[in-house]
């Protein structure tokens, strides 16, 4: 099996990013894009799209591509800028890898609604381990 697989059947687990929606589109190593049709259920009371919505596909998409190297990553740092308020449309999270060591890997995801517009900017870094943990 080639870690473009293994990785989308990883993200495929991932149960709240699959009840909000989200779609993993494409992996490759270091790489990774998923997309989001947005509904009124992700939408805040000014009725555009909540901020924790639009972090938690750019943090798929983050997620995706730090896994992609057959190597276990997580989170250990992350910052997200908000840019434009979206209501209606699609969403698409494009991760890409910036620099990669033994133990560390950082990523820069941007967030685009369907229109072209710039809605967020992600940048996190992962810890990449060794052997999974049971």
């Amino acid at each position: 099996m080639n870690s473009s697989h293994n990785t989308t059947q990883f993200i495929n687990k991932d149960a709240f990013a699959k009840s909000i929606g989200i779609k993993l589109l494409e992996v490759s190593k270091g790489y990774a894009r998923a997309e989001l049709t947005i509904n009124p259920t992700h939408l805040n009371g000014l009725q555009t799209v909540h901020g924790g919505v639009i972090f938690t596909l750019a943090d798929l998409a983050f997620a995706a591509a730090a896994n992609s190297h057959d190597c276990p990553a997580m989170a250990i740092n992350i910052n997200i800028s908000y840019m434009k308020a979206v209501s209606e449309g699609t969403l698409i999270a494009e991760a890409i890898e910036l620099s990669k060591s033994n133990k560390l890997a950082t990523y820069n995801v941007i967030v685009t609604s369907d229109a072209g517009d710039h809605i967020a900017h992600f940048h996190g870094m992962a810890y990449r381990k060794k052997t999974v943990e049971k």
